[in-house]
């Protein structure tokens, strides 16, 4: 591999981290991802079976709305990382779980299909405002040894942010009340957590500073070519996912003895639940290595989706397809977090933000990709083509090209994960 660019760099000194502080971003990352990266960012797809009757809306219309959703995500990835370098994590950090809260407020109220098109699209933004700027105060406050367990714990919040959505969904579904009763707690719980990730980013407020000189060419190095390509190819798997299964698994005429509007509260509470795996990414690293940890997700993520394509109204099928997805979507994101730092000690914040740029790409594509594919060729038909996309990438990965940079290199930032 080719060499990283030198240590040295324009930003702040490290701030000094007690455990406290380990655990005080740990936790503050956690709830920004559960809000953000769960009703923020699956909301959509959670609530479109209700959405189709509310609003009207086709598949391809879904697919629109999805798609402009992750096009405010990958914006919000741009943004983010200007206010990372010129004021420091808490900024960008805020404004997401501003935008959260205020983007979920506005579907709560919408009136129509506009108003839940800027409703979306804003608390979509959140997630990319909200999650690479933990990289850069993990990187710069926790000890190189506990920062895999720290990025697990910020991306793993999405699991409990999305199991909650999905029971909260559930439970209103059986008890007949308005979704937007649901939306209005999203919104309320946003604000909660905005609360608490302001003060507990005081301590790191200081600007990250500018990247090292001609730093961020070297993300263009063969080394992160896999990086890259396999954030584009979850993008897509996991984008279709999530703004399809629900409605796909109620279209189909939904579970026995579950109503059809009920059916996503049930798909995205175990999607979250089973993803709580995610916490023990560090340990199956260790135990599988890099190359067949990222290669078993993809398989598993290929058989997540053919199982929903061909067993919709099985529950044995539809549990098994939503907690295989949340496991494989939840383990991805930390593989993404930690593999992207270590490639790249220098810029922690440049390089996530990069691989999620290349995620957030996929997820554009996929959502309007896919609602075109459906509609021509019937949705089951549209999963498995997905699927085949995810088999595809883990044939074609090859072990040599998936490697984390050897400890001579990394330095001191080379303790082993």
């Amino acid at each position: 591999m080719h060499p990283v660019a030198p240590k040295t760099t324009h930003a702040s000194p490290p701030v000094p981290c007690p455990m406290s502080l380990f655990w005080k971003l740990s936790a503050a990352g956690f709830a920004a991802t559960a809000i953000t990266y769960g009703p923020a960012r699956m909301g959509f797809g959670l609530f479109l079976p209700v959405f189709r009757e509310e609003f009207s809306l086709t598949t391809q219309t879904a697919g629109l709305v999805s798609s402009l959703g992750f096009l405010g995500f990958f914006v919000g990835l741009l943004v983010s990382q200007t206010m990372t370098n010129r004021a420091g994590p808490r900024l960008p950090v805020g404004s997401g779980l501003l935008a959260a809260t205020v983007g979920l407020g506005i579907v709560a109220a919408a009136p129509n299909t506009a108003g839940l098109i800027v409703g979306v699209s804003l608390a979509m933004t959140s997630a990319g405002l909200s999650w690479t700027p933990f990289n850069n105060a993990i990187h710069r406050c926790v000890d190189d040894d506990a920062r895999p367990v720290a990025l697990s714990c910020v991306s793993t919040g999405t699991s409990l942010g999305i199991t909650a959505a999905g029971l909260a969904a559930l439970l209103l579904a059986l008890g007949g009340v308005s979704w937007r009763v649901c939306w209005a707690g999203f919104a309320a719980a946003s604000a909660a957590a905005l609360l608490v990730n302001w003060s507990a980013l005081s301590s790191v407020a200081s600007p990250a500073g500018r990247p090292p000189r001609g730093g961020l060419r070297s993300l263009g190095e063969a080394a992160a070519i896999p990086l890259f390509v396999i954030g584009v190819c979850y993008g897509v798997t996991s984008s279709v996912y999530i703004s399809f299964a629900t409605d796909w698994v109620a279209a189909s005429g939904g579970l026995a003895g579950l109503s059809p509007n009920a059916a996503g509260g049930l798909v995205f509470l175990c999607y979250g639940a089973f993803g709580l795996i995610g916490l023990f990414t560090n340990r199956m690293k260790s135990v599988l290595g890099l190359a067949w940890l990222v290669r078993l997700l993809l398989l598993a993520s290929g058989a997540s989706l053919a199982l929903v394509a061909l067993l919709p109204a099985s529950w044995a099928g539809v549990v098994a397809s939503a907690g295989i997805q949340g496991m494989t979507v939840m383990t991805t994101s930390a593989v993404l977090a930690f593999w992207s730092e270590r490639l790249f000690p220098s810029l922690p914040s440049q390089a996530f933000t990069a691989v999620l740029l290349a995620v957030a790409a996929g997820s554009v594509l996929g959502p309007v990709g896919a609602g075109a594919l459906a509609h021509a060729a019937g949705t089951g038909a549209m999963f498995l083509v997905t699927a085949a996309l995810s088999v595809a990438t883990a044939v074609a990965t090859r072990s040599s090209r998936i490697r984390e940079r050897p400890a001579a290199i990394l330095g001191a930032d080379a303790a082993a994960i």
